[in-house]
């Protein structure tokens, strides 16, 4: 009784000097504590109940077509599906391993020149698409066949998921792609409460007896090992706080859950942290959320991991820093066979599939997922393409999709033609640069663009911006403009190729020379193309009327300055390498003036096409003469300035083309184009300085090194409109095959020469002349 008596005398004793605190903070907690938890419920209303993301738009390269016939070698393929990140599948064993190799989507077998391909599902602009393995055989730099891997049924085509090659990003630099919970493989989300919260489906923000058994747990340990958090806790902190340990933030934090528990189901609060979690880090890009996480470690998606590959993700919760794979890989396997473990003890796995997984590698690829721009000069111009129609702010935070006309294949083999070409050069020509453009030869799609000697270079873009005289490669359409006039043009007309001496109006002369400083006499028009004489061009075009020349390369749009002097007719007009593609698009679509275009689609976030950018070609113009043009070129490419073609074993392509050199050489250059396939190279110097080339010497080279390892079909030039006539070149008349000299030429249909020279009046007209 005496201890009763005692300890409330005590409390008595203490309650005199505190109860004056407790009453004023009893009343400060009645008075404060409700509004201070309606305001953090409002902020927390605010935020929660219209919740949205600024979501990168993603940008990916055009699908890969395959259908028997396609230009395609093993090289090829496989730098297209490395691009893609699809990885390579040795795990089957047995006679039937080839067969039964790569089931997993996103990964591929290869067999000498077959491949099973397991395509992942993917949605552009042309619709969805479902996985689907896919049976491939090669033969002669072609695909001989296409079938389903499964049933062997052929297949008219199949279309690869695109290779992801940039991302535009907002202000925040966050990765995510935002899911349904549904979108996800049920062991994640079932994974993921077993790891980090086994009790999130019954209690209401905050787990107290969590809370003890880790202080409990930390105390014995001596240091940190266990967190009390709930799901809802860690998705309070990472939406609404800052990570500091203060008790402020651990009571706003405990506050919100229960608040957030108590207005919203568990539904959403559980995919609001599956899309929000912090699972990783690339340069100044931040990884949030299982989808964008999928991605960035295995290059797939979500709902087509394996059991392992969601325990390291589901481990990596507690710290993607300290069990990130690609720096800590020793760690990381370690953590995600603990996470293991618990799937087993819960019942989520089995004993056998326990084993497989954790017997199986990390398999997270050296390189992350995570490409902003893989393709500086490329990306300029889908930027500048897609700027027409979206702003800026749509496309850092609409969560966009963007298919291109990339073609990876073409872009790795353009990249190192041309640095190889520019490599081989020499230390003296170091500060040479170079750039290149490659089309597809019937749909103006630009497959690759390299706008610098370093490729990844993000600086001046010399593809696009770098414009500079195009020398001789102006020919083909002064030629044009006289073709075009069939009854006084033809190949076979004959051109005066002799010195001219003009006065300019400043009192100056301009006297231009051949290459060869020698000039050639009378000379068959398409002798004069091949060979480049500028005496006969000059001639020609001073006869057709330099106000046509312009007229022409002004109605292609280049938003360029042509100026109607007489050395326009030897290139004297500045252009870019895209806008000389644009030009010489014109010959390699068979007469039709193809805008270039870097873009197929876009797609919005919920998958919907918002945009298509095909172009349907209209009658075209002039297309006889484009032809006769492009026969023409044939021949510049077989025995003329870039008979290198030829003689470097390209010759089976049939490729039509020009060299051009500017003035001193300068710059040099070359557009070519086979019958799948249009390329310009430019080669010269940002100080305009003397390289010493001429077209055939750089800008063709690196043409050459692109096609030596570029599958590409033939180029067969449309006889449509046109007749074959044997005929005399030296006398423009139609003459007998087995006359000397005699000569196939082409004629547009009803302009052929009626007149003929036979053999015959041949000898008598050479023993007359004197001539031999």
């Amino acid at each position: 009784m005496s201890f009763l008596s005692a300890s409330l005398r005590t409390i008595g004793f203490v309650w005199r000097y505190v109860r004056v605190p407790f009453w004023l903070c009893f009343g400060f907690a009645i008075g404060f504590l409700p509004l201070y938890v309606q305001n953090l419920d409002a902020q927390l209303r605010s935020r929660f109940d219209d919740f949205s993301w600024d979501v990168p738009s993603r940008v990916y390269a055009r699908p890969l077509e395959l259908r028997a016939g396609t230009p395609m070698s093993a090289e090829a393929l496989l730098l297209e599906l490395d691009a893609a990140r699809y990885e390579s599948d040795a795990a089957a064993k047995g006679p039937n391993a080839f067969a039964e190799a790569a089931k997993a989507p996103g990964t591929y077998a290869r067999n000498g020149s077959k491949f099973i391909i397991a395509r992942r599902a993917f949605v552009d602009a042309q619709g969805a698409q479902k996985q689907r393995r896919v049976a491939l055989a090669l033969s002669a730099n072609a695909v001989a066949s296409v079938s389903d891997a499964d049933t062997g049924a052929a297949l008219d085509y199949a279309r690869l998921d695109p290779a992801r090659i940039a991302t535009l990003y907002g202000a925040e630099q966050e990765e995510r792609r935002v899911v349904k919970l549904e979108q996800l493989p049920p062991l994640l989300v079932a994974g993921l409460q077993a790891v980090e919260d086994r009790e999130f489906k019954h209690h209401h923000g905050i787990n107290i007896f969590a809370i003890l058994r880790a202080m409990l747990a930390n105390l014995f340990a001596g240091h940190t090992v266990q967190g009390g958090s709930t799901l809802t806790q860690q998705l309070v902190k990472n939406l609404f706080l800052d990570s500091g340990r203060r008790f402020t933030r651990k009571f706003n934090e405990a506050i919100i859950a229960l608040l957030i528990e108590a207005r919203y189901d568990k539904h959403p609060i559980l995919e609001t942290y599956c899309n929000e979690v912090f699972l990783g880090q690339q340069g100044g890009q931040a990884v949030h959320g299982f989808a964008a996480a999928a991605e960035f470690y295995f290059g797939r998606d979500a709902k087509d991991l394996k059991p392992a590959e969601i325990a390291l993700l589901v481990g990596m919760v507690q710290g993607p820093s300290v069990y990130d794979p690609r720096r800590s890989p020793a760690r990381a396997l370690a953590r995600r066979n603990v996470v293991l473990n618990s799937f087993y003890e819960t019942g989520l796995i089995d004993a056998d599939t326990l084993k497989s997984a954790r017997a199986a590698p990390l398999g997270v690829p050296e390189t992350p997922g995570l490409p902003r721009n893989r393709y500086p000069a490329f990306l300029d111009l889908v930027r500048a393409q897609l700027q027409r129609d979206y702003p800026d702010a749509q496309l850092q935070r609409a969560g966009l999709v963007v298919y291109t006309t990339l073609a990876p294949s073409t872009q790795a083999l353009a990249e190192q033609a041309l640095t190889k070409t520019l490599d081989g050069l020499g230390k003296r020509q170091s500060g040479t640069q170079g750039a290149m453009v490659v089309t597809g030869a019937r749909d103006g799609e630009v497959q690759a663009l390299v706008g610098a000697r370093d490729p990844a270079d993000p600086g001046f873009n010399r593809a696009l911006d770098a414009r500079r005289p195009i020398g001789s490669l102006v020919k083909p359409f002064v030629n044009l403009v006289a073709l075009a006039q069939p009854d006084k043009y033809s190949l076979a007309t004959l051109l005066d190729d002799s010195p001219v001496d003009m006065a300019m109006p400043n009192g100056s002369r301009w006297t231009p020379q051949n290459d060869d400083h020698e000039s050639h006499g009378q000379v068959p028009l398409i002798d004069a193309l091949a060979h480049s004489y500028n005496l006969a061009t000059v001639h020609l075009g001073l006869a057709l009327g330099l106000a046509k020349i312009r007229g022409l390369l002004d109605s292609f749009g280049l938003d360029a300055e042509v100026n109607p002097n007489p050395s326009l007719l030897l290139g004297a007009v500045d252009l870019s390498p895209f806008q000389v593609a644009q030009l010489y698009q014109y010959f390699a679509a068979d007469g039709h003036a193809l805008p270039l275009r870097a873009l197929r689609g876009v797609v919005d976030a919920q998958g919907r096409p918002l945009a298509r950018y095909g172009v349907k070609p209209g009658a075209g113009n002039y297309i006889q003469p484009a032809r006769l043009v492009t026969f023409a070129m044939q021949d510049v490419a077989e025995y003329g300035t870039a008979h290198a073609i030829s003689d470097q074993g390209l010759g089976a392509l049939r490729a039509a083309g020009k060299t051009g050199t500017s003035d001193s050489q300068r710059d040099s250059w070359f557009a070519g184009f086979t019958g799948s396939q249009l390329a310009v190279a430019w080669i010269g110097r940002d100080d305009n300085q003397v390289t010493g080339l001429w077209g055939a010497t750089g800008g063709l080279a690196a043409w050459i090194a692109l096609f030596k390892r570029l599958p590409s079909a033939p180029l067969a030039v449309p006889l449509d409109g046109i007749e074959m006539v044997t005929v005399n070149p030296q006398s423009g008349e139609r003459t007998d095959a087995q006359c000397a000299g005699a000569r196939q030429l082409p004629f547009m249909a009803g302009f052929a020469p009626s007149a003929t020279d036979h053999c015959v009046m041949q000898e008598i007209k050479s023993i007359f002349s004197g001539n031999p």
